[in-house]
C-alpha cells in the first residue's frame, strides 16, 4: 500500500474514456479506458452513463487496493449536460453530434445571444448547448420541468459521487450560448428561458464539493473522507500549468484539436472560421480555434494505422499528394466542405498516416495564423505520440518555439492540480527540433492556395 495520498482523474473524452491514479508527485501509478460508446436506440441517440458508472466503479475498487485515495477530480468533453432530479437523470444524456430536427434550428436562431456577447459560433447538430436545452425543452416538456438541476458533464459525475450539484463556468463558456463571455455571467437566453433557476451555485474547478458516499465508499472501498472536486472542461484542464506562464499558445488534442491563444483578443475571431472563446478556470475568456483533428486523423490514417518514417512524409511532399478538408461532420474553419485527396493515394498504410500528419500539421498552422498566435507554442495531449506532428509544427513555425508535454492524456495532470494545487504541478516539457524535410513550404503554399 502506497502511503501518499492520490489522486484519480476520470476523464472522458468524447472517443475514450479514461481512469488516471496518480501519485502525490503527479506520477501515473495506474491507468484504465473504455470506449466512450453512443446508444442509438431510444427517444434519441444518448451517452451510455450507466456502463460507465459501473466501469468507474469496478475501477476505483481497483485502484482502492494500490493507493490511498485522496480525491476524485471529473474532467469531461464539452457541450453536454444532464438533467437530474433527486433520483438521478430524467433523461438520458443526448449525443451532441446528434442531429437536431430543422425546426428546432429554426426557432432557435431567433433567441439564440449574438455572437459578439458569447463568442460562441452557430455550429452544427447540438455542438450549442443551449439548442440541445431548447430542443429537450420542446419536445420533453414534462420531463424538462420535472429536472431540478442542469448539470454540466463534469459536475452530473461530481454529482453522483458527492450528492451535491454544482456550475463551473469552463464548461458554461464552452460554445454553449448560456455564457456572457466578456462580463462572465449567465446570457439573456438563460432567462427568457427560464432556466437560470435549474444551474445550482457556480463554483470553481478546484471546489471541494464534498466527500464520496458512504455507500459508494464501503462499495469500492476508497476512504470515506476522499473528496470529490467540483471538475473542469477537459480543453480548459490541458490549460492549468500554463496559465500565467510564458506559453503563448497551447494545442490541446484528443478528438477535437484545439488552438488556445492567450495572446489573441477577442475582437479578432470571427464565427465563420469558427474561431470561439473558451473561459478559464480563472474565469478569462481565452481567444481559440479548433477541428476534429483526431477524428480526422483516424479517417485518413485508417482503423490500424501505422508509424511512418521520415521518408513517408518526404515521398508525400515529392508527389504533391495532399489531402483537403474536412474528413469530420462537425465544426472547424472548413466545416461542411468534404474531404478529399488530391493526387496518387498512398500507397501503404505509413504513407497514409505521413499524410495524415501532415494535414493535422497544416491545419493546426492554419489555425495558428487565424489566431496570429504568439509566443511559445505548447503541444498536449493525444498528438504528443505522434513523433512527427510536433516536428512538423516546428518547422511550419519557424519563428515560434514548439514544447511537447509528456502528459499524453492532455488533461491528466490538470485535474491532478485540481487537487494538489498549481504550486505543486510537476515539470515535463521539452522543446522540439524542427522536422528536416525539403519542399514544406512549397506544399503548404499549395495547400493552403487549395482550401482558402
Amino acid at each position: 500500500m502506497i502511503e501518499r495520498t492520490a489522486t484519480i482523474v476520470l476523464d472522458i473524452g468524447k472517443t475514450n474514456a479514461k481512469l488516471n491514479l496518480l501519485d502525490a508527485d503527479g506520477s501515473t501509478l495506474a491507468e484504465r479506458r473504455c470506449a466512450n460508446t453512443i446508444i442509438e436506440t431510444g427517444r434519441y441517440p444518448h451517452h451510455d452513463t450507466e456502463r460507465l458508472w459501473e466501469w468507474m466503479l469496478a475501477t476505483f475498487r481497483q485502484f482502492g487496493s494500490m493507493a490511498k485515495v485522496g480525491a476524485i477530480v471529473p474532467v469531461t468533453h464539452g457541450a453536454t449536460a444532464a438533467l437530474v432530479d433527486h433520483q438521478g437523470l430524467v433523461l438520458p444524456i443526448l449525443d451532441y453530434e446528434s442531429e437536431l430536427p430543422e425546426q428546432i434550428n429554426e426557432t432557435y436562431a431567433r433567441v439564440r445571444p449574438s455572437y459578439c456577447v458569447t463568442y460562441s459560433p452557430d455550429l452544427p447538430a447540438g455542438l450549442n448547448l443551449g439548442r440541445q436545452l431548447a430542443w429537450l425543452a420542446s419536445r420533453f416538456p414534462v420531463e424538462f420541468t420535472k429536472a431540478r438541476h442542469i448539470l454540466m458533464y463534469p459536475q452530473y459525475w461530481a454529482w453522483r459521487l458527492s450528492g451535491v450539484a454544482a456550475s463551473e463556468v469552463t464548461s458554461l463558456g464552452c460554445h454553449t450560448d448560456l455564457w456572457d463571455t466578456s462580463a462572465q455571467k449567465y446570457t439573456d437566453l438563460v432567462a427568457r428561458k427560464g432556466w437560470q433557476a435549474k444551474f445550482p451555485p457556480i463554483q470553481a474547478a478546484s471546489q471541494v464539493l464534498g466527500t464520496l458516499l458512504p455507500e459508494l465508499a464501503q462499495l469500492t472501498g476508497l476512504p470515506a473522507d476522499c473528496n470529490i472536486i467540483c471538475g473542469i472542461h477537459d480543453s480548459n484542464a490541458s490549460l492549468l500549468r500554463y496559465l500565467g506562464g510564458d506559453i503563448g499558445t497551447v494545442l490541446s488534442s484528443g478528438t477535437w484539436l484545439i488552438a488556445a491563444s492567450f495572446n489573441t483578443p477577442l475582437a479578432q475571431l470571427e464565427e465563420r472560421s469558427d474561431m470561439l472563446a473558451n473561459t478559464s478556470a480563472l474565469g478569462q475568456p481565452i481567444a481559440c480555434m479548433r477541428f476534429m483533428g483526431g477524428r480526422e486523423f483516424e479517417e485518413l490514417a485508417g482503423p490500424h494505422p501505422q508509424v511512418c518514417q521520415v521518408a513517408d512524409i518526404q515521398y508525400i511532399i515529392d508527389e504533391g499528394i495532399l489531402a483537403l478538408p474536412c474528413f469530420a461532420p462537425s465544426g472547424g474553419p472548413f466545416s461542411g466542405q468534404d474531404g478529399s485527396v488530391v493526387g496518387t493515394p498512398p500507397r501503404t498504410a505509413e504513407e497514409w498516416y505521413a499524410l495524415a500528419t501532415l494535414y493535422c500539421a497544416l491545419m493546426s498552422d492554419y489555425c495558428l495564423d487565424k489566431l496570429q498566435a504568439t509566443g511559445r507554442v505548447a503541444v498536449e495531449g493525444s498528438f504528443t505520440g505522434n513523433p512527427h506532428f510536433a516536428p512538423l509544427l516546428a518547422a511550419l513555425r519557424s519563428d515560434q518555439q514548439v514544447i511537447v508535454s509528456d502528459d499524453a492524456s492532455g488533461t491528466t495532470i490538470g485535474g491532478w492540480i485540481l487537487h494538489r494545487g498549481a504550486t505543486d504541478q510537476p515539470s515535463g516539457q521539452c522543446n522540439v527540433s524542427a522536422l528536416q524535410v525539403a519542399g514544406l513550404f512549397n506544399y503548404r503554399q499549395r495547400w493552403r492556395s487549395a482550401v482558402t
